[in-house]
């Protein structure tokens, strides 16, 4: 069968190939989350912007450059995913966010030394590119999973993402810290060459999905194109609208957006942090390289309680566990606490990101995936923008960025109780009752 065409699931040979392509596309732009995002760009921002500021200032520059590239997102995803449920091509729209995320990540390798200007402006065109690409990434899920199996798959893709940006990352590392071995001339050349290798890698794996994995309404005919920009409004005000009699889809974005703003904070922010108490690259790399290694099967093994506890219980102990790593993460002052800390992260994160949105996928009509995890992008990059700007005012105000790490604990606290409050089979139910 031929895969791109069909907007069903496959036979079963074929479904797993569709899913192993699905997966490795979290093989693919995980690396970018792992070594721009989380372990070689802040050090290597840091250290280029603090011979012109300080460090404090340079951390809060950091969060606010975050904040600016996320508040984009969040704009773009609900437009682009209304675009790809109307026009029927979602997989042409993620291309287009691959070449332009590896793009990107390529104007960081090649941004002049010293420059820190460029490193935000190449920054910010790849993580826009990288986060909107992500909408219809996860809107595809249901192209190659049954319902059943949503839980599953969606970890499953957590995990090899893990394993694809841990693998990436360790090759990255050894050139950072040994680039004579690599026939380099310094770190700081490794490093332009480590983000060189992040959109060869991204872009390379990105090609198994745009084969294998099909449209989910394919076969169907998309608004002409001429009818695409109001198609696309009316879709966005009818979701909005339709949004107020769905109380639990509602509710969840709601409590994702809260919950999501500490986990995306602490992704974001953890490795700039760590090099303003005083840690050492070394550490600051392996330890995030120790979170790459972990969280591949902890993704898996935290999916497993979903069935016995139920998915809504096991995110209610991830956040949990992510309350005590913002405490923890207070009193940080050595090298091995912050070990620590990488090792709480990887055993939390995945697992509760997995099957966020496997939750969130099993609570939207399915000709609307999409647009509806448009809206889930905007909960969760809104909240990155609260949780990074709010980090960052907390940084200069003290001074440091110790007492900005307590700011998220009513966040999780606030999201655990309103997840609490969704009625899971009565959104489900709704879900499956739209024609």
């Amino acid at each position: 069968m031929d895969l791109a065409r069909s907007g069903s699931l496959p036979d079963a040979n074929g479904n797993k190939r569709a899913q192993r392509a699905w997966c490795l596309y979290d093989w693919a732009n995980s690396a970018f989350a792992t070594t721009v995002v989380a372990a070689i760009l802040p050090v290597y921002f840091a250290r280029t912007a603090a011979r012109t500021m300080p460090a404090h200032e340079a951390t809060a520059l950091w969060g606010y450059a975050s904040a600016a590239a996320l508040a984009v997102t969040a704009l773009l995803s609900p437009l682009v995913g209304a675009l790809a449920d109307q026009s029927r091509r979602r997989k042409p729209l993620l291309l287009a966010c691959v070449l332009l995320g590896s793009a990107g990540t390529l104007g960081l390798a090649l941004a002049p030394a010293g420059a820190w200007s460029p490193l935000l402006v190449s920054f910010a065109l790849a993580f826009i590119a990288f986060a909107t690409g992500n909408v219809l990434y996860d809107s595809l899920l249901p192209s190659v999973a049954a319902p059943a199996e949503m839980h599953r798959v969606s970890a499953r893709g957590f995990a090899w993402g893990y394993l694809g940006g841990g693998v990436l990352l360790a090759v990255n590392l050894a050139m950072v810290t040994m680039p004579q071995r690599f026939g380099l001339h310094d770190a700081a050349t490794a490093t332009r060459a480590a983000f060189a290798t992040v959109a060869a890698w991204w872009l390379a794996f990105s090609l198994p999905l745009f084969r294998d994995v099909p449209e989910p309404e394919a076969g169907r005919s998309g608004v002409p194109a001429r009818e695409l920009p109001a198609a696309v409004l009316r879709q966005l005000g009818g979701t909005l609208r339709s949004l107020r009699s769905r109380p639990d889809l509602l509710r969840f974005l709601v409590a994702f957006w809260l919950y999501s703003d500490g986990i995306g904070t602490i992704i974001k922010m953890a490795t700039i942090y760590g090099v303003e108490v005083g840690l050492g690259d070394r550490d600051l790399m392996g330890a995030l390289l120790l979170v790459q290694i972990v969280a591949a099967p902890a993704s898996i093994a935290f999916g497993r309680p979903a069935a016995p506890l139920g998915a809504r219980a096991t995110v209610m102990l991830g956040i949990a566990g992510y309350t005590g790593i913002s405490v923890f993460a207070y009193f940080l002052r050595s090298a091995w606490q912050f070990w620590v800390l990488a090792a709480l992260v990887a055993l939390f994160q995945g697992g509760t990101q997995a099957l966020s949105r496997s939750l969130f996928a099993s609570l939207v009509p399915r000709e609307k995936t999409s647009e509806m995890f448009g809206f889930y992008s905007v909960s969760e990059k809104l909240a990155g923008v609260a949780g990074t700007i709010l980090f960052g005012v907390g940084t200069q105000a003290t001074h440091g960025g110790r007492l900005a790490t307590l700011t998220l604990l009513p966040l999780f606290l606030a999201g655990a109780w309103l997840l609490s409050t969704v009625d899971l089979e009565r959104g489900q139910r709704a879900a499956r009752s739209v024609a």
